[in-house]
């Protein structure tokens, strides 16, 4: 039986919406953040964090390696595609949204919504949002004429990409210079996986 473990209000997310959208029968073990350093945990994962993925086997962390693994297993031709090109797209994008994209949102994430008010640095905040704006650029040029980010066909590269991105909205976040952003990640987001998954502890 396939497992996840991790609570959806984490980075876990991304990963039970993959297993969602690929169709995946798996048991959801929502530990949350805190447990993460259990020592049961941490023989799964020695860094103490979440999501862990136990799958015939193998055991696999980090959200973006859990749901590039469970795309090439289960998702043949839809989220994972056969030629080698595409799949470096995938890749790229991928690893784009977690280092051009999400250490900003996360300077936001602490600054404006988690650190307490007090500990809160608004000039990291505003820097972060500057910040975003060469990378949203490029992301909206790379939209251009497509519905998605390899073209007609949703992937796992728009899954992990929108994933990063879903903490945008709570931040309210002006997209209005990005247009092809903004409608591509309100389809990306309002996709029947990812919003059963935003409905799980």
């Amino acid at each position: 039986m396939t497992k996840l473990h991790g609570t959806s209000r984490s980075r876990s997310a991304r990963s039970l919406w993959a297993l969602e959208e690929l169709g995946v029968s798996y048991e959801h073990l929502p530990m949350p953040t805190t447990d993460a350093k259990s020592p049961a945990h941490l023989k799964l994962n020695p860094n103490g964090h979440v999501p862990v993925l136990e799958d015939d086997g193998a055991v696999v962390w980090e959200s973006m390696a859990i749901n590039l693994y469970l795309a090439e297993k289960y998702g043949k031709n839809s989220l994972w595609p056969s030629d080698p090109a595409a799949r470096a797209e995938i890749y790229k994008w991928s690893f784009w949204a977690i280092t051009e994209v999400e250490p900003h949102l996360l300077t936001l994430l602490r600054n404006r919504v988690m650190a307490p008010p007090d500990q809160r640095d608004e000039k990291a905040a505003q820097a972060a949002v500057e910040a975003l704006k060469a990378p949203m650029n490029a992301l909206e040029e790379s939209l251009k004429g497509k519905e998605f980010l390899l073209g007609k066909n949703f992937t796992i590269a728009d899954l992990n990409v929108a994933a990063v991105m879903s903490w945008m909205p709570m931040m309210k976040l002006d997209l209005s210079s990005t247009p092809n952003v903004a409608a591509w990640l309100q389809k990306c987001l309002g996709r029947e996986a990812n919003k059963k998954v935003r409905g799980l502890k």
